[in-house]
């Protein structure tokens, strides 16, 4: 049998199971329905002497991962902040894999280089974001912070003197990190993974919005002397809350301090003209992150860092060895990014920038956070439901009070888990739950591209159901 008989047969039973399980999304459960144990005994098998056909092993594949598979592509997901795959995305996905290039040079693969530069200058422009700022794509927003925080770590201390790619860490003054107390976790990782550690970190007091305080950030950057790093909300994960830009980053800046701005789905609110005022003075900060897997809704492995200062990203990120072929006149993606093998991962966001266009990516993130206010509201005058806190943008905030007469804060928090336990047990619809300002509450996010409002209406049956259990 020929190469492309061999690609033809297993990439023709691919398709055909994926059609399937697309498909699927629309109607069957959202949670697994398989357990750990069958799981295990299923992928467990020995590893035989001799291969398989590759069609027999997509099969297998596919029979013994059944049940197995959350329906987070699908719309009726609203746990994690979870898009899907554009189809355009998709299938651009499938020809990266195809294409199997090396997008760590343009010497590597010319094409998706070319890419990568073409989307970066889409995707500013799109944000709002300086058109001159270095940009990197990365696996995700946890390595979008990693790479703009490693550029703020540098230039920072380079303010004081100290060289950190010469002269590492060791003895180097001590740097503080200022921020909004409603951050996200991936911003600690992100500074462990840097060498600075956790306990560099300060959390700030927020408002009853969930904003950052002027106020407490001026005390704090008055009261430290040393290289400063400030780190600003463009959507918090629980309500969705944007600092004050216009009135934090000048602070800020008066204090020498470099401005990050996690923005791992809020920040493409700067798509929609109805909402891109939640993003007035975001422009002005240092450097942003944020995610394509979640709003712009392509596969996994795609996040997104910019640096207004490409000189202080690039310093921090580049290499040079004798063997490598690097490019006099393209961009070399790996003088931005982390890594260095590495897929073509410019080219789904590409491919649903070119379905979208404009108007789409804005209709989109508009539409989802329509949505999300239908299920907040839905859930909420559901009796035995009560809304903590209605959508902004995207993210909400129900809990699920214990009915007993003398029930307290731990027999609400223990209720609403059970009850969104329940309600993900009905397969309708699949939740997740938070703790917010003390209390356990169900998160609802909405950031798929396909949630329509038949799956508003199924989610809002499933909680009616699990209420009356």
């Amino acid at each position: 049998m020929s190469s492309s008989a061999n690609f033809g047969t297993a990439l023709g039973r691919s398709l055909e199971h994926s059609l399937e399980h697309l498909d699927s999304l629309a109607q069957g459960p959202v949670a697994a329905t398989a357990t750990l144990a069958e799981l295990r005994e299923r992928l467990g098998r020995p590893l035989e002497r001799a291969g398989q056909d590759p069609a027999r092993v997509i099969d297998e594949l596919v029979a013994d991962v059944r049940g197995g598979l959350l329906g987070s592509a699908g719309g009726r997901f609203f746990a994690w902040v979870i898009g899907g795959s554009l189809p355009a995305a998709l299938g651009a996905d499938w020809l990266t894999a195809t294409w199997d290039q090396n997008a760590a040079l343009y010497a590597c693969a010319p094409a998706e280089a070319v890419i990568e530069e073409v989307c970066g200058a889409w995707l500013k422009d799109l944000l709002g974001l300086p058109a001159r700022a270095g940009f990197a794509f990365t696996t995700g927003c946890q390595m979008a912070h990693f790479t703009c925080l490693a550029a703020a770590r540098n230039a920072v201390l380079a303010g004081v003197g100290w060289d950190v790619e010469r002269n590492g860490l060791m003895g180097a003054p001590v740097l503080r990190v200022f921020s909004n107390s409603q951050r996200h976790a991936s911003i600690e990782r992100a500074l462990r993974f840097l060498g600075l550690g956790s306990a560099c970190g300060t959390d700030l007091a927020v408002d009853d919005r969930g904003r950052l305080c002027p106020e407490a950030l001026e005390a704090a950057l008055a009261d430290w002397t040393g290289p400063a790093i400030v780190l600003l909300c463009a959507g918090d994960i629980n309500i969705g809350a944007y600092d004050d830009f216009e009135r934090l980053i000048p602070i800020a800046h008066r204090h020498r301090a470099w401005v990050h701005v996690d923005g791992a789905f809020g920040l493409w609110a700067g798509v929609s003209p109805e909402l891109r005022h939640l993003l007035q003075g975001a422009a002005a900060a240092d450097s942003w992150a944020t995610d394509g897997h979640k709003w712009l809704n392509v596969p996994y492995d795609s996040g997104y860092a910019f640096v207004a200062d490409p000189g202080p990203h690039r310093a921090s990120m580049s290499i040079r060895a004798s063997y490598l072929t690097h490019s006099e006149d393209a961009r070399d993606p790996f003088d931005w990014n982390p890594e260095w093998s590495r897929r073509g991962r410019g080219v789904a966001t590409y491919a649903a920038l070119r379905q979208l266009g404009r108007s789409g990516a804005a209709e989109l993130v508009q539409r989802c956070c329509r949505h999300a206010r239908a299920l907040v509201r839905g859930i909420g005058g559901l009796e035995g439901a009560e809304v903590l806190w209605e959508p902004t943008i995207n993210q909400g905030l129900v809990r699920f009070p214990d009915p007993c007469p003398g029930a307290g804060p731990s027999e609400h928090d223990a209720r609403t888990d059970r009850v969104i336990a329940a309600v993900n047990d009905t397969g309708k619809a699949f939740f997740g739950g938070t703790t917010w300002r003390g209390m356990r509450c169900m998160r609802i996010s909405v950031c798929n591209w396909s949630t329509t409002e038949g799956d508003v209406a199924t989610a809002v049956s499933g909680v009616r159901e699990a209420l009356a259990v």
